[in-house]
């Protein structure tokens, strides 16, 4: 009988990081379905279908997809009341606030991180803060840019919002947007396995099931950081 291999730790060396917010920092898998259920309802639309497509993308693109004959701004002003408001069942994931301390906490590293999302700032900034999440001062929302994951652009903006190289900076996503996101813009991806099917990762560089356990070493000057880590056994 063959024996099983245990997955080996990985260490990876990078100068940045960029998280993704829902699915990764914290769960509002409620909030998103029952506020798209609503507007759904509203808008003639199968929900089922909306809040599948919704997951990771921005709103104003979802809105296009289901009712391009709407005005996308508007409906995007709609759905995001909802959501702001339909804060119940929001919670931090496993492993979050140690690993944000290790970066927010440690000298040289608090500016070497940041939340790249498809929700728009005023939702993203709402959910971090009643999650208790610390909300860095400049994060890349809906807003900041034209085309949404699974486009590399929210994540070259990442990158540049912290001064490096789309290569020298880590992903941590949830979603297949996301992670082919991530995967397109250059970086390093790490998908957990929250929110979606193993199969539906596969831009994804390394496998986790939750942030718990992910280290942090912080390298003196400009080296950056090293992450620690242990993928899923493949």
């Amino acid at each position: 009988m063959a024996s099983l291999v245990a997955p080996s730790p990985v260490q990876i060396r990078c100068k940045g990081v960029l998280f993704d917010m829902d699915g990764i920092l914290i769960s509002s898998l409620g909030s998103v379905e029952r506020s798209w259920t609503k507007w759904s309802n509203l808008r003639g639309i199968d929900p089922v279908h909306a809040c599948k497509i919704a997951h990771g993308c921005r709103a104003i693109e979802t809105v296009a997809k289901l009712r391009a004959d709407l005005d996308c701004e508007a409906e995007l002003k709609i759905i995001e009341d909802i959501e702001v408001e339909d804060n119940e069942g929001l919670t931090v994931l496993p492993g979050v606030l140690t690993l944000l301390a290790a970066l927010t906490e440690a000298d040289g590293a608090r500016d070497r991180w940041t939340v790249v999302t498809s929700a728009t700032e005023r939702l993203a900034r709402v959910r971090m803060v009643v999650g208790g999440i610390p909300v860095p001062e400049r994060i890349v929302t809906a807003e900041q840019v034209t085309r949404g994951k699974p486009h590399p652009a929210p994540f070259q903006a990442g990158a540049r919002l912290l001064g490096f190289a789309p290569e020298e900076c880590v992903v941590f996503e949830d979603s297949s947007a996301g992670a082919e996101a991530g995967r397109a813009a250059g970086c390093t991806v790490v998908a957990t396995t929250f929110s979606h099917p193993i199969e539906t990762l596969g831009a994804a560089h390394y496998l986790i099931t939750d942030v718990t356990g992910v280290g942090v070493t912080i390298l003196p000057g400009e080296e950056g950081l090293v992450l620690e880590l242990t993928p899923l056994a493949g």
